[in-house]
């Protein structure tokens, strides 16, 4: 049982009638310390339909090929790398890659610049290590420790924000499977089933650049933007939904004509060129993605149900592109005001975004 005032349940427990579904069903070969099958975690994260009946609900919205080059990666004693801009559902895929294989998707690590060996390797409890010295009680294991010793799914979240010394740590563990630990005088060696998934972006500002050291020991899947107008509206629809049912924001308050010209927004102001290709715009800093969309229509929403009608509405939507967009005051927000005078006022039924953009520049 979820409890109802958590607001964001992990992956496994949200799924879990899912999960369970799919493990019954699970007639295909299972890798050691897997939950489910390759089969049957793919089907997990793209939905499907069992065979008694049970509808599995797309956690992600792309190419197969990519879930399914990424699973085979795991089943291998080579770890997984999702590179792509931010938005392109990295963490998510991770995460429920995690969940479905392991069972659990909190053995996490976040890479951050000011993080040190001990994340990802032990730590120590010193009031024990005073007391007692080195000994197995003094140790705190990290993630990745306790991941290798039960032969379950680690992720690292940020990879290329760590310091370069701190990823090189990773070397040994992924080629050796190993984890020494020299003041005990002792190792953890990985079980079955262990391997590491990291995510990373090559857009970030002060990225730490991989040595071909690590790079090696990663098989890399690109997640690439969405294809298309159309896919990149169901992604954001659905995600608004869910993450609007923990937030109490009503489905009905983001129509999807709203969301149709946020996302013909971003797409148009990122690719550098209007969705018929036939204007080409400059693009502003921001990455624009797919995720910054759902990040404004949630705003959106928040303000129309608050202090409107509760229908999402041009002028409730403003705030949001325009803070999403203008990242420099002066850069940006010309590159907007051009985009919102050659492209947004000359288009039918747009006058409304127009007018209400307009005034916030």
């Amino acid at each position: 049982m979820i409890d109802q005032h958590i607001l964001r349940p992990h992956a496994e427990q949200v799924y879990a009638h899912e999960l369970k579904a799919l493990a019954v069903n699970d007639d295909r070969q299972c890798p050691e310390n897997w939950l489910l099958s390759p089969w049957a975690v793919v089907t997990y994260l793209l939905g499907g339909k069992l065979p008694d009946g049970t509808e599995i609900e797309p956690k992600y919205f792309g190419q197969r090929r990519l879930i399914e080059i990424a699973v085979a990666t795991l089943v291998t004693d080579r770890a997984l790398m999702l590179i792509g801009i931010p938005g392109t559902a990295k963490t998510w895929v991770a995460e429920h890659l995690a969940a479905a294989i392991s069972g659990n998707s909190t053995r996490l690590v976040q890479g951050t610049a000011g993080m040190s060996e001990e994340a990802l390797r032990y730590g120590w409890n010193y009031a024990r290590l005073l007391a007692e010295g080195p000994s197995e009680n003094a140790l705190v294991p990290s993630p990745i420790m306790n991941s290798m010793r039960e032969g379950k799914i680690a992720r690292i979240e940020e990879l290329t924000r760590m310091p370069s010394d701190v990823q090189d740590t990773l070397i040994t563990l992924l080629s050796e499977k190993t984890l020494p630990v020299p003041e005990l005088n002792t190792e953890v060696q990985a079980r079955r089933g262990f391997n590491v998934i990291a995510t990373a972006n090559d857009r970030d500002r002060g990225i730490n650049e991989l040595s071909s050291a690590l790079r090696r020991r990663f098989n890399t899947v690109v997640l690439p933007l969405p294809a298309s107008l159309s896919e990149e509206v169901n992604i954001v629809k659905n995600r608004v939904e869910k993450i609007g049912q923990s937030l109490e924001l009503p489905p009905s308050a983001a129509p999807v004509k709203e969301i149709e010209r946020l996302v013909t927004i971003f797409r148009e102001l990122r690719s550098g060129k209007t969705e018929d290709g036939r204007t080409k715009l400059k693009s502003p800093a921001a990455t624009l993605s797919t995720a910054e969309a759902i990040s404004v229509i949630h705003s959106g929403q928040a303000l129309a149900v608050h202090f409107g009608d509760g229908i999402l509405r041009a002028h409730d939507l403003a705030a949001g592109i325009t803070g999403a967009i203008v990242k420099d005051p002066v850069q940006d927000k010309n590159i907007w005001l051009e985009y919102l005078e050659t492209v947004v006022k000359e288009r039918k039924d747009w006058a409304d975004i127009y007018r209400a953009c307009k005034e916030l520049v």
